[in-house]
């Protein structure tokens, strides 16, 4: 996923949660357009088809801790995070895709959707899997379902009884407690295919993701012009020190 803009405060000492996020896209941002799935203010609220109301609003407030918008984190400001993106419901349709009826929301179809090209949007026509696939993909998220359940049924308890009740600093030290790291790492992951993402998975609302990084998504079929791929977009505002550098550093170790 493409560099995004600085999220930097000066009044800080501390790297802004948003650092390291603004480090992976640029990785990750085009596996996720192609590949298949690894209530917000101003919206009207969805209806679920895995989570629970709570479950929901718990998983959008600890995704929304790992990627704060201007509601969650002043220095946020004008940057869309996982509440304006839609990543509860990113995760919501990938834990029930194969629950949906045929074809299941894992590989989106195309060659291109119609965000450049008028037409149907080809990529939301998602492919038909065949039978060890079927199993495969079952298999994956059913473990995943049990992750989420349990760990939402951790993030409940270590609040006292309701996570999404909690302060914001207490949400914080929560999600970073050893005892619910991995369901924390299971969240950062999802959290991030549900920012960049093409919207066809169920996130990137209103391709908030992608417009925040300045991403034009998928382009096809007019494709990009010998003066664009030339093109640089600029420095890059994120600066490679601290733990943006160690995240830098196991990236490009991959």
């Amino acid at each position: 996923m493409p560099a995004s803009e600085g999220r930097t405060n000066p009044r800080r000492t501390d790297p802004p949660r948003r650092a390291v996020i603004a480090a992976v896209p640029a990785v990750l941002a085009a596996a996720t357009v192609l590949d298949g799935c690894t209530s917000s203010p101003g919206h009207q609220p969805r209806a679920y088809r895995f989570f629970t109301s709570h479950q929901a609003a718990v998983v959008e407030a600890a995704t929304a801790r790992i990627a704060p918008g201007p509601a969650d984190d002043p220095a946020e400001a004008g940057h869309p995070g996982a509440r304006e993106a839609g990543v509860t419901g990113y995760i919501d349709t990938m834990l029930a895709a194969l629950d949906q009826g045929q074809p299941p929301h894992i590989f989106a179809g195309g060659p291109w959707s119609n965000r450049h090209t008028s037409g149907p949007d080809l990529m939301a026509r998602f492919v038909l899997l065949d039978p060890v696939a079927t199993i495969a993909w079952r298999k994956r998220i059913t473990a995943w379902q049990d992750q989420y359940r349990k760990g939402i049924d951790a993030l409940d308890a270590a609040a006292g009884g309701d996570f999404t009740a909690a302060s914001h600093g207490k949400q914080d030290k929560i999600l970073a407690a050893k005892a619910v790291s991995q369901f924390t790492a299971l969240l950062f992951e999802h959290t991030i295919e549900g920012l960049y993402a093409s919207p066809e998975y169920g996130g990137n609302r209103g391709l908030a993701g992608w417009k925040d990084i300045a991403f034009p998504g998928d382009i096809q079929p007019r494709g990009y012009t010998p003066d664009e791929v030339e093109r640089s977009d600029g420095h890059d505002p994120v600066q490679d020190t601290g733990i943006v550098a160690d995240v830098l550093k196991l990236l490009g170790a991959l």
